[in-house]
């Protein structure tokens, strides 16, 4: 893979019941402005809308957004992901988690949880990373799209 050609791809959105949605928007952009392809979803998705929209996308990265305590149920996206063969992709999180919280979500397998204060900077320069690790893995990984699609 040339880094000169390398085009992220994104995902952005947020699950459950949560709508506050101004930080997904704003990370989006950012991505987008960052040279990353970006799939940006309306707040309220489902668990199995996510995986599904990962694998039709091909997405590198999930980032989802928590404002709330929807971050709490990430570890059943993580878990769907690996059933669906997308256990190669990462999933970070931003917004607002408790400490005792974070640990949860470290230990079902997000790569990374931006807190307020991070900057765009930081977190595109991260997301570029992690997707460039979730390409590589993802090629190592048998044709797992077409055996499902």
């Amino acid at each position: 893979m040339n880094d000169d050609d390398f085009r992220p791809r994104v995902l952005v959105t947020k699950i459950g019941l949560d709508g506050h949605d101004r930080g997904s928007r704003i990370v989006a952009a950012a991505c987008r402005d960052a040279g990353m392809e970006v799939i940006y979803t309306p707040p309220w998705q489902s668990i199995p809308a996510v995986v599904k929209l990962a694998l039709e996308e091909d997405v590198d990265v999930v980032g989802i957004s928590s404002l709330a305590t929807d971050h709490l149920i990430v570890p059943r996206l993580m878990r769907a992901l690996h059933e669906a063969g997308l256990g190669h992709v990462v999933v970070v999180v931003g917004g607002i988690v408790p400490d005792n919280e974070e640990a949860l979500l470290l230990e079902s397998g997000v790569r990374e949880v931006f807190h307020p204060g991070s900057t765009m900077d930081e977190i595109t320069t991260r997301m570029r990373a992690y997707a460039g690790e979730a390409r590589r893995a993802g090629q190592l990984v048998p044709a797992v799209r077409e055996t499902q699609a």
